[in-house]
């Protein structure tokens, strides 16, 4: 004849399997924060990148077509300096401009989103088994 289990065998099982779905949530968590991280740094990276090029072409057009101002204020000389000096400006203002609006610095989302989940699952579970 088959003995029924007893309820402290059958809680502690449970209880045992809770722990390791609680478990391998955890361990799924952070492994979805590691890959939302490398992301939002991979995005990240190119806009600093964008706003640091813009950077540069401003620093060029300061540096560059500045003295050719000075010395050619004379003739066309003039007219080919500021085509350059406007050409320097408009592209590092828009690579910078794309790098600004590119740029993300927010919370991780998704992360978050599974954490309350989790949470609400766990509750969820030990309610279930506080019942039982």
């Amino acid at each position: 004849m088959n003995r029924p289990e007893r309820p402290s065998e059958s809680s502690a099982h449970l209880a045992r399997d809770i722990i390791q779905d609680a478990q391998d949530l955890v361990r799924l968590n952070i492994e979805l924060a590691k890959q939302e991280i490398r992301e939002l740094l991979l995005r990240n990276g190119v806009a600093i990148g964008l706003l640091a090029f813009g950077a540069l072409l401003f620093l060029l057009a300061l540096l560059v077509a500045l003295p050719v101002f000075l010395v050619l204020l004379w003739s066309n000389h003039l007219a080919g300096a500021a085509i350059w000096l406007g050409g320097y400006v408009v592209v590092g203002a828009l690579l910078a401009l794309v790098g600004r609006l590119r740029l993300r610095l927010q919370p991780l989302r998704r992360t978050l989103s599974s954490l309350e989940e989790t949470r609400n699952w766990a509750l969820r579970q030990i309610k279930s088994d506080d019942r039982s």
